[in-house]
């Protein structure tokens, strides 16, 4: 069955106990609250966001089997297919299934970023998933400056294969987003486009039928909110939205590394009253001293305060 995510995926954090430990009480709170809320139309675990790879094989699973559990089942969770081969990648998405996940998104093999990839490889990589898992797969296209970023043709034929019903799009390149979305609209009208640029979502709003963003963990009500506007066409109030959440996305996203976005995400989140401290994993670092205050000032700028929790 082919999910509907014409509207927000958030890409949850994965919270843990100071002592490192995944802090299962607050997937709950963080779950049932993005789950919650009118527009949600999925959760999508394991990514960058979710330090995904940063978790043992059986503390993924564990993940997957807790956000299904945070909304009773009622919003689809999403589980990022990350491992190297396609061989291990096909075994990791039917173990997702069988956890509960609804649809995998499909990372690019690492080493292609370094070395980029051959000619027909990225097709082979969704194939053989699919194939072994039966999971429907959502089309990753990775920044334009790494090896990874696939070019038009690949996309096209990725985006037709049976199970693929999605992309989220990331290439931060607004030149091949104008001739890239409007050749996959036109060759696949049933494929679901989504956006993923969070440091600048403003542009791409009007051209996509939802996103799929970290950027949801903290925001969401916002973010609902700015797609409806870009759907609507309504760049008057897509701006005013973007401006509102300019401080948050200048002191979340606008940092030296788009990696530091993932704890700055737990600080938001602190804020918001859902987790009660900022605690990552290795080789993620705490952020610099103040970082958290200049976070809290700037939730206090966007009127983004504390919500209650009914897990």
């Amino acid at each position: 069955m082919t999910l509907d995510l014409r509207g927000l995926s958030p890409a949850p954090v994965t919270p843990f106990t100071e002592d490192g430990a995944v802090d299962f009480a607050a997937i709950q709170r963080l779950g049932s609250w993005l789950g919650s809320i009118d527009g949600v139309k999925s959760l999508v675990v394991l990514g960058h966001a979710g330090e995904g790879t940063f978790l043992t094989e059986e503390e993924q699973l564990d993940v997957i089997r807790a956000f299904v559990a945070s909304t009773d089942g009622r919003v689809p969770v999403v589980a990022g297919i990350t491992k190297e081969g396609n061989k291990t990648a096909a075994l990791e998405a039917k173990k997702a299934v069988e956890a509960g996940a609804s649809a995998g998104l499909v990372y690019p093999s690492h080493g292609w970023l370094r070395f980029g990839y051959q000619d027909g490889a990225p097709q082979s990589r969704y194939k053989e998933i699919y194939e072994e898992s039966g999971l429907p797969l959502i089309l990753f296209q990775y920044p334009d400056n790494t090896k990874a970023s696939y070019n038009l043709d690949t996309q096209l034929e990725i985006a037709g294969q049976e199970g693929v019903f999605a992309t989220k799009n990331g290439v931060r390149n607004m030149r091949r987003w104008y001739t890239e979305i409007p050749a996959l609209r036109a060759a696949h009208p049933e494929l679901q486009i989504l956006s993923c640029h969070d440091e600048y979502l403003l542009p791409t709003m009007f051209d996509v039928d939802g996103l799929l963003v970290g950027y949801g963990n903290i925001a969401p009500e916002l973010l609902v909110e700015l797609i409806e506007a870009g759907k609507a066409q309504d760049y008057k109030r897509a701006h005013a939205i973007h401006e509102r959440l300019l401080p948050v996305t200048k002191n979340v996203y606008h940092r030296g590394s788009h990696m530091e976005g993932t704890v700055a995400l737990k600080w938001g989140l602190v804020n918001r009253g859902i987790l009660d401290h900022a605690t990552v994993r290795t080789p993620l670092l705490p952020l610099p001293e103040g970082a958290d205050i200049e976070i809290a000032e700037a939730f206090a700028a966007a009127n983004l305060g504390k919500v209650t929790v009914s897990a």
